[in-house]
């Protein structure tokens, strides 16, 4: 049943009640005059914008506002690397790209390689760390700017990090940890103290820069519980509350859930060979009637169909086609087959396109790391003998 499908860090499905979802977590819509105020100071508008792919949020209005105001602003978001990265992953990225094009903001990205090793038993600290540098591979391919993206690698980068979490973690009980995150008396430590660092990110723009520094978040609704607590504690430590902007989660191919690395067949990974992703997308699951006849009589369920869902997040840049898309389906009119072999040619291309990207990048991996850029503060040690 969709109302009581899990959604939080380490557990998420993408067919949901995502309305249901806003007011669980205490967020709100994002409405029209918000969209219309986001694009007026972008100068233009994103498909994920008009599509609500992009959906709900927190305090988008101040962050503009803010924004509008010469107030220094940034990004940040962030990855798990636990192996290849596949569309899911990249999908808040490239709206990302949109608002760093559009409003020239820096962005701060986590390379989460600590949670990943903490979360997975079966992999070891030195993989995550490898796949995080495969990672920014894709980063590179999207386009992101490497002279305004700062990308952090937990382990390698803690140094920056840790004095703004040994003060954000005596802010948070492990009552509010396991309230929040789930976690039980078998949880690793690990884990547990892992959010802090996350948290503690949100805040890393104000004290490089020293001075306040307003964050906007974009990331899955899945995300969402590490900002709660953000929030909570951002003025008791002196910084601006994070704002976000949330997304819905790209289906996988599979009848149901969110594309995932747990499930590979139903995800296309930005390193599959572009005739694999192809046919990943002609064995996807679909919304469709069982036979011809049936589809033609009776019409097939876009919304619940995760080939559709791959031309509305991502494949169709022209609205006036994605509705006629819907409604050839709705009505019959569009077979199944007819449909992922078109999307197939698309992700054969789009593979074929961003992995050439990808291996031009493999020279510039380090332009993109924040300890290329910003230098650890030095200790007067004089004056702390003094």
């Amino acid at each position: 049943m969709e109302e009581t499908a899990p959604v939080g860090p380490w557990e998420a499905e993408a067919f949901v009640d995502y309305d249901r979802l806003v007011k669980i977590f205490g967020a709100r819509p994002l409405t029209e005059s918000e969209v219309k105020s986001l694009e007026k100071v972008a100068g233009g508008s994103h498909i994920m914008l008009r599509r609500r792919v992009f959906y709900s949020h927190r305090d988008l209005d101040v962050y503009l506002n803010m924004y509008e105001k010469g107030v220094r602003c940034s990004l940040y978001t962030g990855r798990g690397p636990s192996g290849s990265t596949h569309l899911g992953h990249i999908l808040p990225w490239f709206f990302t790209k949109w608002l760093q094009d559009r409003l020239g903001l820096e962005l701060f990205f986590q390379m989460t390689d600590d949670e990943k090793f903490w979360h997975d038993e079966r992999l070891d600290i030195s993989e995550s760390n490898r796949y995080a540098y495969e990672n920014i591979l894709d980063l590179a391919a999207i386009g992101l700017d490497y002279r305004k993206t700062h990308i952090i690698i937990d382990s390698e980068d803690i140094a920056y990090l840790y004095p703004i979490a040994v003060r954000v973690a005596k802010k948070i009980t492990f009552s509010t940890q396991r309230a929040t995150f789930g976690f039980t008396d078998s949880t690793n430590i690990g884990l547990i103290f892992y959010p802090v660092l996350q948290i503690s990110m949100s805040f890393l723009p104000s004290e490089l820069y020293k001075e306040e520094t307003y964050v906007l978040i974009p990331a899955g609704i899945d995300q969402d519980p590490y900002w709660r607590i953000a929030r909570d504690i951002a003025p008791s430590l002196g910084y601006p509350k994070p704002s976000q902007i949330h997304n819905k989660l790209l289906p996988g191919l599979g009848p149901e859930g969110k594309m995932s690395s747990s499930k590979p067949e139903t995800a296309i990974y930005t390193t599959d060979p572009p005739e694999v992703g192809a046919q990943k997308i002609i064995r996807a699951y679909t919304g469709g009637q069982p036979t011809v006849e049936l589809q033609r009589k009776l019409g097939g369920n876009p919304d619940r169909c995760s080939v559709y869902k791959m031309y509305e997040m991502l494949f169709e840049e022209d609205d006036a086609k994605l509705l006629e898309r819907y409604q050839n389906c709705r009505t019959g009119a569009l077979l199944c087959g007819d449909c992922k072999a078109e999307l197939a040619s698309r992700v054969r291309r789009f593979l074929a396109d961003f992995q050439r990207k990808r291996e031009a990048a493999r020279d510039k991996v380090e332009l993109y790391l924040l300890r290329t850029k910003f230098e650890l503060p030095k200790r007067n040690v004089r004056k702390l003998l003094q």
